[in-house]
């Protein structure tokens, strides 16, 4: 495994509240490992075995209805954790909708030196009641807002966590390429696909973004953007 000073989500990850010879026992009992775009690496229904920080890329949390329909139900990037510590069951399936590589532990051996390590546990937990607070937000966005606050709010939450992918972007413009299919945003947002394109088109329409090929997306007036979220 790497060594855990030359992360690049070193400050933003979990790992963040640990001193270097804590870091360094850390390291010992993870691995880094990548996946390719469409893998796998955690399975709804089955026993809890692992827990990762992701160091790059992009990762759906999903799980299928009775009938066998996929419903995405997150969407994590780097620095964030995904698994389930301290045992149980895990509730969706985690996997890269993009290339990407994540910080992987054995969850027993991660279990035991969270319990022997404080600021690591108060971490989790803090990260736990941000999951939450998102949580209630996208409730309030499935449940009550249009079409077009529900596009506007997931285009907001991209800026926010993917950002500018290059330093071409001219001021105050944020150039996007979004890791799901205009499939995949509908679920995200229970809507067709029909009306997902609707709103892209609107949007580029009225000068807030601009689509130079299926996956990028300009924003052009993110103030707009933000004022149309609510």
């Amino acid at each position: 495994m790497a060594n855990c000073d030359l992360c690049v989500v070193r400050n933003r990850a979990i790992c963040a509240a640990l001193d270097a010879e804590e870091l360094e026992a850390l390291n010992a009992i993870g691995r880094t490992r990548t996946l390719k775009a469409g893998e796998s690496i955690i399975w709804e229904g089955e026993d809890s075995v692992l827990v990762a920080n992701v160091i790059d890329g992009v990762l759906k949390l999903s799980t299928n209805t009775e009938d066998g329909r996929e419903q995405i139900v997150g969407v994590v990037y780097p620095s964030d954790f995904i698994g389930r510590p301290f045992g149980g069951t895990t509730e969706y399936g985690v996997t890269a909708l993009v290339d990407s590589q994540v910080c992987v532990f054995s969850r027993r051996d991660f279990d035991a030196f969270a319990r022997t390590h404080p600021a690591l546990e108060h971490k989790l937990l803090e990260r736990t009641l941000g999951e939450l607070d998102r949580t209630r937000r996208w409730m309030l966005l499935l449940g009550r807002k249009s079409a077009a606050e529900k596009m506007t709010s997931f285009l907001v939450e991209m800026v926010e966590r993917l950002g500018c992918r290059t330093d071409a972007c001219k001021p105050g413009e944020r150039l996007l390429t979004l890791p799901f299919s205009r499939q995949q945003i509908a679920d995200v947002l229970g809507l067709t696909i029909e009306t997902v394109s609707r709103q892209f088109s609107r949007l580029k329409n009225e000068g807030v973004i601009d689509l130079p090929s299926r996956r990028d997306v300009t924003i052009v007036d993110y103030q707009a953007l933000v004022a149309e979220a609510g």
